[in-house]
C-alpha cells in the first residue's frame, strides 16, 4: 500500500519543524568533503518543501543555520553561505509555482550581504503566496530569540509601556521571532541523533517528536509521510488523562 494513502488528511499537524542534520556525516560516508552533502540535501529540502504543501501543512519550518554553526570551519562556512544564495534564488520559481510564502527567523545582523539580499528578494517575490509558509532558521538559536524576547519586555517595562505583573505566556509569544505563527506540533529530526540543539524550545513544548535515523540528503517524501503517521498514530493529551480525552470526544 502507498504510504501517502495512509495518512489520516483530516489529521494534519498545521505546523511541522525540521531539523536537518547529517549533510556531513552523509558526505563523509560517501568519501566527499562536507559541502557536497549540503549540496545534496538541498533536494531533500525541495521534495519535503513539496510535499508539506501538497498535503496541507500550513507552515514549515526548517532549521538552515544556527548560531553555533559559526564555529565550523570557515570554509565550510563560506561555502554554505554561497550554496544559501544559489538555492534561494534558483528556488524562488519552485515557490512560486507551488504557491508557497518565505519567511525567515532569526539574527540576520551577521549574514553576509549577498545571502541577506537574496532573502529579502525571494522573501519579497513570495510574500502574495498563500498555499504554505517555508519560515528557514537562519543564524538562529532558541537562547538567543529568548534572551532577545526578554530584552525587548524589559524594555517596554522600564519605559512605563507594559505592567510586569500583566505579562503572560502569550506577552513572551508575542515578543518571539515566530509571533504571529502557531507552535510545532511535530518536530522531526534526521540522522539518529536525539537532541533539540537549542532549536524551537519554547514552541515545541507539547510538539511530538519524531527521530529518524535518515539522513538528511536521503530524505525523501516516503520518509517525511512516515513521520506524519508517526505523529498521528499518538495520543496527544496536554496534560489530561486518555480518559478525560475519551470524554471529551464523546
Amino acid at each position: 500500500m502507498d504510504i501517502r494513502t495512509q495518512i489520516d488528511m483530516t489529521r494534519l499537524p498545521r505546523h511541522v519543524a525540521i531539523i536537518m542534520d547529517g549533510n556531513g556525516r552523509w558526505a563523509k560516508a560517501h568519501g566527499q568533503p562536507r559541502v557536497f552533502g549540503h549540496r545534496n540535501g538541498v533536494k531533500s529540502v525541495r521534495e519535503v518543501t513539496e510535499a508539506a504543501a501538497e498535503l496541507g501543512v500550513q507552515y514549515l519550518t526548517l532549521y538552515a543555520f544556527s548560531t553555533e554553526n559559526w564555529g565550523r570551519p570557515a570554509s565550510e562556512v563560506n561555502a554554505l553561505m554561497r550554496l544559501l544564495v544559489q538555492t534561494i534564488r534558483k528556488e524562488i520559481k519552485t515557490l512560486q509555482d507551488n504557491q508557497i510564502r518565505l519567511q525567515t527567523i532569526g539574527d540576520h545582523s551577521r549574514l553576509p550581504a549577498k545571502t541577506a539580499q537574496a532573502l529579502l528578494e525571494a522573501i519579497e517575490a513570495t510574500r502574495e503566496n498563500t498555499r504554505m509558509t517555508l519560515i528557514l532558521a537562519l543564524n538562529y538559536s532558541a537562547k538567543w530569540e529568548l534572551t532577545e524576547a526578554t530584552r525587548r519586555i524589559a524594555r517596554k517595562v522600564s519605559s512605563g509601556h507594559l505592567d510586569p505583573d500583566q505579562i503572560t505566556e502569550q506577552t513572551i509569544a508575542e515578543h518571539l521571532n515566530t509571533a504571529g505563527l502557531p507552535d510545532p506540533e511535530l518536530l522531526i529530526r534526521t540522522s539518529g541523533e536525539t537532541r533539540i540543539s537549542n532549536f524551537l524550545l519554547w514552541q515545541i513544548a507539547y510538539a511530538e517528536l519524531v527521530f529518524t535515523p535518515v539522513m538528511w540528503p536521503d530524505f525523501r517524501r516516503p520518509d517525511f509521510y512516515q513521520a506524519l503517521l508517526d505523529f498521528q498514530h499518538r495520543e496527544r493529551r496536554f496534560g489530561k488523562t486518555s480518559d478525560q480525552l475519551s470524554t471529551q470526544n464523546v
